[in-house]
């Protein structure tokens, strides 16, 4: 449940002009309202992701394309590019997603569900442009999008929403693709439930690894991508109080206590565990990582290596690293937390786990279906499964929602403009 327990703003209640203010959206999108109940005949799914480079030589184009408009010079950009080139300069995200889309067909397959996936990128090959051809080639004109990101802040919804409304217009097909995005899903069971399972078995992991420590000596730490504070604020509908941090913030923390208390309620059902004594509720808190803004720019806090270096202190002696805030183990997962979180475990005197991101867990992949059927047949908001007090999503997002304080607005698709 969401210490706040804000729930999503109300529906706009001044009627909207079909197809007005929401680009490139399907007939019953076009309304505007924040839930579509109505059934939409899709004939594709757009799998969007991030993108990676996948050789040393694509490295520093792929860095500047994701910092284009930004001004960084190559220099800079080597002091990240050598997470890239530990790597070979491959980026495992790239595989994940294909990965990712196999599986997405065989479960389609499996329910009997004909609709075919296509898969583009932000910021490398295959891009956006690329996806959009093939479906349009292949006969699809109302897509379904899948964003690789479950919460709302720029760069994990709008921006996304963005480059649609700007693939769109670079491959001709504005106004004659439709494209919609399901909701974002950060409470959705299928894309919980795999931390669920991961923070109990790495919890148990280390009971049974020291039968001297007890729970009441682990300290969870829930991380995501720290992002501009400001940036934070906006994230959400403009006319909903998130409290500090803004929805981004709070959709983390509410995630964050039903993955704890579950976990917790899991573990009670193990006999081993309880031997050892039972808290109330775990040690945990929110951390943020992988911040890449100067100095000056006040970003969300506090950083994941600064908490671990001060858990000994508060009497920790274990650290589980719970990545809440990512669907698969990309490269701020692999080289953020399984090399610099580790280190600093290391460096305290912790013992440390990291738990597994969803990837392709049963669950996710369900979970990710479930949402594109919840779209394609108009399933009551009422009917929507989600485990905090902030859902079900918007499927329509609201006007000024997560906005870029530096960018300010660009059009998008898949919400009402600002």
């Amino acid at each position: 449940m969401s210490p706040r327990g804000i729930k999503p703003a109300p529906a706009t209640s001044a009627p909207l002009e079909p197809g007005a203010l929401v680009s490139a959206a399907t007939e019953p999108a076009q309304s505007g309202d924040p839930h579509i109940e109505s059934p939409v005949a899709y004939d594709g799914i757009l799998l969007a992701s991030f993108g990676g480079p996948e050789g040393q030589d694509d490295v520093l184009p792929f860095l500047r394309n994701v910092t284009r408009g930004r001004g960084i010079p190559d220099e800079r950009l080597e002091e990240v590019a050598v997470h890239y080139r530990h790597h070979g300069g491959v980026s495992p995200i790239n595989d994940q997603n294909r990965e990712l889309k196999m599986a997405l067909e065989a479960e389609l397959a499996r329910r009997g569900v004909d609709l075919p996936v296509f898969w583009g990128n932000r910021n490398w090959n295959p891009y956006l442009n690329d996806a959009l051809h093939e479906a349009y080639a292949a006969g699809c004109t109302k897509l379904i999008a899948l964003a690789t990101s479950a919460y709302s802040s720029y760069s994990s919804c709008r921006q996304y929403r963005e480059d649609f409304a700007d693939a769109l217009e670079d491959t001709g097909l504005q106004g004659v693709v439709q494209v919609d995005k399901v909701r974002q899903f950060f409470d959705h069971p299928g894309f919980v439930t795999p931390f669920i399972d991961g923070l109990r078995d790495d919890l148990a992991s280390l009971l049974a690894a020291d039968e001297t420590l007890a729970l009441a000596d682990v300290e969870v730490l829930f991380t995501t991508h720290s992002v501009p504070t400001d940036d934070a604020l906006r994230s959400g509908a403009r006319d909903v109080d998130y409290g500090e941090g803004g929805a981004y913030a709070a959709q983390h923390l509410a995630v964050a206590e039903v993955v704890a208390v579950s976990a917790l309620r899991s573990l009670a059902e193990r006999d081993d565990v309880v031997a050892r004594g039972l808290p109330d509720r775990l040690n945990s808190q929110l951390v943020y990582q992988s911040r890449s803004g100067p100095p000056t720019q006040p970003w969300l806090e506090p950083d994941i290596n600064d908490v671990i270096e001060g858990l000994p202190s508060h009497g920790r002696r274990a650290v589980v690293v719970v990545p809440i805030g990512f669907v698969s183990d990309h490269m701020e997962v692999l080289w953020d937390l399984d090399n610099e979180a580790k280190q600093s475990a290391a460096e305290a005197g912790l013992a440390f786990r990291r738990s597994a991101t969803p990837g392709v867990h049963a669950s996710y992949v369900a979970g990710l279906v479930d949402l594109v059927l919840e779209r394609r047949d108009g399933v009551p908001v009422s009917e929507r499964p989600a485990l905090t007090q902030l859902g079900p999503w918007f499927d329509v997002c609201r006007p000024g929602c997560c906005e870029n304080v530096r960018l300010g607005f660009k059009p998008a698709t898949a919400g009402l403009q600002p």
